[in-house]
């Protein structure tokens, strides 16, 4: 059954090593660094139970039993929608964005359930711990997080020929399952309950079998887990000034694996590349919607920031100004309707769920990211200078300088001096603050790096259609084959022979 937020908080207190700033943190949901985003993931839970929201949060089940939205197996254009209102109504809630809470990241165990029958061919036993903790994450509600991103030490070399911990991998097998080595960046670590980690794409060179290509389940409190965390931005300077560093903070941490044992109802697909690879090649079928809504509302966010302020000083009405206005428009409206778009004209999974168009989905990533940071600095410029030299807030209200602050931010009695400096500070915060930059950085490898976005829309973009339209207006012959490379089902390529 869906949990409470007071439940949830209580299911972290469970012993985990974590570090930040040099010391151990001897309570996770009471830090100052990680109270409010773990205050957040308390709300979203409450929501659930939240009589003006439940019926958006939550589903009855067949059996009667009430469930997160989020965590629903999509096999309907409904459910989608559903799962986009949920997302939206989350994010109007908290007043901000959160990536990290689950919602995105579930979708990947979702693309494991539609290579069933691959990892069937390695062990059937795979399938079935798959099929088992689908199950078992949309009836237990566990915060679900993820981990990709290995150190990776010296790219140049293959993991065998330099400190083997540098990738994740496995050193033994035991009756109890495997034992695992190695180090994960992950965002979020510190105050979830559980993570799919999975295997860096490596330098595995012809191999068939590497104990690199591992993909498990891990329960975050386990034995010989630390996570060290990359120190916050909550509390480096006042609430008032900083909105959104304050509050919406996910911090990431390296989180060490030192020999911790992984249970084979667990292991979710062990030592074969191809079928690694294979995984690799569909992990954000389904991830990639939630991800992408979050720049929808970024976009969101940054328009309202730039509208208020050439109100707030008179210039909505220049030309030049309703330019740059409408060109952040267009980028909105760009990734939204490649959203709904995905949505209408969804494909059936070979699992048999119902995924946004792939072609569509990949698409309004590469637009969403790839043009991020050019409206970010649209937006600086619809904002003007003074996001970056306008005082605290401490001198707003400090006796002496607080009289001069409150005649020269004073625009008319509509937008007062404290409203002026509000919009200031939130636009500063999201564009130009440490967290702002830490956001879009974020973006280069939160679900992979540029060019596997391209990637991926190049694996699923139908380019039969553009060669089929050439061949008949160019009048070419039959003998020309219009099949092309590009469209043939990545799945079949790396489809693994029975071993």
């Amino acid at each position: 059954m869906i949990r409470t937020g007071k439940e949830y908080i209580e299911s972290i207190r469970d012993g985990r090593e974590v570090y930040m700033d040099g010391e151990k943190i001897k309570d996770v949901p009471s830090h100052p660094a990680f109270k409010p985003i773990v205050d957040i993931r308390a709300r979203i839970y409450d929501m659930a139970h939240d009589e003006s929201t439940r019926q958006i949060m939550t589903y009855i089940d067949d059996k009667g039993e009430t469930n997160a939205i989020s965590l629903k197996l999509p096999h309907t254009q409904q459910d989608w929608h559903d799962k986009r209102k949920a997302t939206d109504t989350v994010l109007n809630d908290i007043g901000g964005v959160v990536t990290r809470v689950g919602d995105e990241t579930v979708g990947e165990v979702w693309s494991l359930y539609d290579g069933q029958d691959i990892l069937n061919e390695v062990d059937p036993r795979f399938a079935d711990n798959i099929k088992r903790h689908v199950n078992r994450i949309t009836k237990t509600d566990p915060f679900h997080v993820s981990a990709n991103t290995d150190p990776k030490g010296d790219r140049s070399k293959p993991p065998q020929e330099q400190d083997p911990d540098m990738l994740l991998h496995v050193v033994r097998e035991t009756d109890a399952g495997i034992v695992v080595r190695g180090a994960k960046y992950e965002t979020a670590a510190a105050y979830a309950n559980q993570a799919f980690t999975k295997p860096t794409i490596a330098n595995w060179g012809n191999a068939a079998l590497s104990e690199y290509a591992v993909g498990f389940i891990c329960n975050l409190g386990s034995k010989g887990i630390k996570m060290i965390c990359r120190t916050g931005f909550t509390g480096r300077a006042p609430l008032e000034d900083y909105p959104l560093s304050n509050r919406f903070d996910e911090i990431d941490a390296l989180v060490v694996f030192d020999d911790v044992l992984i249970p084979w109802e667990n292991v979710l697909f062990y030592r074969h590349t191809r079928a690694a690879t294979f995984i690799r090649a569909t992990l954000h079928r389904y991830s990639a919607f939630a991800f992408v809504q979050r720049n929808l509302k970024m976009a969101d966010m940054m328009i309202g920031a730039a509208l208020y302020n050439v109100r707030q000083t008179g210039l909505e009405k220049q030309p030049a100004v309703q330019e740059k206005l409408s060109a952040l428009a267009v980028y909105r409206e760009g990734i939204n309707a490649h959203l709904t778009a995905a949505i209408a004209t969804a494909q059936k999974s070979p699992g048999g769920l119902l995924m946004p168009n792939q072609s569509l989905l990949y698409t309004g990533r590469v637009l969403a990211c790839s043009q991020l940071h050019e409206m970010m600095h649209l937006t600086r410029e619809l904002c003007g200078g003074q996001v970056c030299i306008t005082p605290d807030a401490a001198a707003f209200t400090d006796s002496d300088s607080g009289v001069w602050l409150d005649k020269y931010y004073s625009i008319n009695d509509n937008w007062v001096s404290e409203d002026r400096r509000r919009l200031l500070a939130f636009a500063r915060d999201l564009l130009n603050s440490d967290y702002a930059g830490h956001r879009l950085t974020f973006q280069l490898f939160a679900q992979s790096p540029p060019f596997a976005h391209l990637a991926a829309v190049y694996r699923n973009f139908d380019w039969d259609e553009p060669l089929n339209i050439v061949k008949k207006a160019a009048r070419l012959s039959d003998r020309i084959d219009s099949k092309s490379a590009g469209k043939e089902d990545f799945q079949n390529k790396v489809k693994l022979k029975a071993v």
